[in-house]
């Protein structure tokens, strides 16, 4: 990315699941903000997806769209058995924070200084409150720590709490997706982990993996299933859900596999104990 700057794949992510508000029916994710967020005329204009083939852009927006679908619900369902800290990870132009309808539950945001900043004077522009229960929290996850930015921002780490690292892991290096896998999974009561990652890309994904390289921010790590599920072991997690593309999109979708077929991208829920 850009020194002062967001994430170009932020933004391209965020038009994604605007976008998805307005082409898709049914939804499989409902995000009244994502519009106002991005606004309307960006969120038709994905500079992404020109010149790329509508059914693929379309299969990967679905795609986004069941990501985030898949954790919010993950979130739900922890706070319902009583976790009251959320922490998003990369959070780019999310939202989940200014929807959170329960006051004593916190979320901390927690992604570059940049794109932070954007965001907060995206908030201002767009009219949307900042909660009291949300913190945010710059990191720079290539140089920082985010143990100590986290505990500055008042994270209890002797209690449970969920992380949700969406469309960063690809980004990192693998000794620095080790150390963040270790530290969620050192999370005292309880963690619980909704992250993706990607297998390494074949020809159909080479050409975006390119697009992102161009604007600065290019793919570096890829695992297997079975390389991901030993580095949660490692890391602690010990309930490993690991769901490919497809398999995402076709839980919240009637569509055929073949009609949500996307190949590379996987994403798994993990705990360091059972949840249930």
């Amino acid at each position: 990315m850009q020194v002062g700057q967001p994430s170009r794949t932020a933004m391209a992510t965020a038009q994604a699941r605007a976008y998805h508000q307005l082409a898709d029916e049914p939804r499989i994710f409902t995000d009244p903000l994502a519009v106002r967020m991005v606004g309307e005329q960006a969120a038709r204009d994905n500079p992404f997806d020109r010149g790329v083939d509508p059914d693929l852009v379309r299969r990967r927006r679905l795609f986004l769209a069941a990501r985030s679908r898949f954790a919010e619900d993950t979130v739900a369902d922890a706070i319902a058995a009583g976790t009251r800290q959320v922490v998003i990870l990369g959070a780019g132009m999310d939202t989940s924070a200014y929807r959170n309808p329960h006051p004593r539950v916190r979320y901390f945001e927690v992604d570059h200084p940049d794109t932070q900043q954007w965001k907060r004077n995206r908030l201002a522009e767009a009219d949307i409150a900042v909660p009291p229960s949300l913190s945010f929290v710059p990191v720079d996850f290539a140089r920082d720590s985010l143990a100590a930015a986290l505990a500055r921002a008042g994270l209890d780490r002797d209690a449970a709490a969920v992380f949700v690292w969406l469309g960063v892991v690809v980004y990192l290096e693998p000794a620095a997706i080790a150390e963040t896998l270790r530290y969620i999974g050192g999370q005292g009561e309880a963690a619980i982990a909704v992250l993706d990652y990607s297998y390494p890309p074949d020809a159909g994904q080479r050409a975006r993996a390119k697009r992102v390289a161009a604007v600065g921010e290019p793919w570096i790590s890829f695992f297997t299933a079975e390389q991901m599920r030993a580095e949660l072991e490692t890391a602690g997690f010990t309930e490993i859900d690991d769901l490919a593309a497809a398999d995402a999109v076709r839980t919240y979708s009637r569509e055929s596999a073949a009609a949500v077929s996307i190949s590379g991208p996987h994403l798994v829920r993990a705990a360091t104990r059972r949840t249930s």
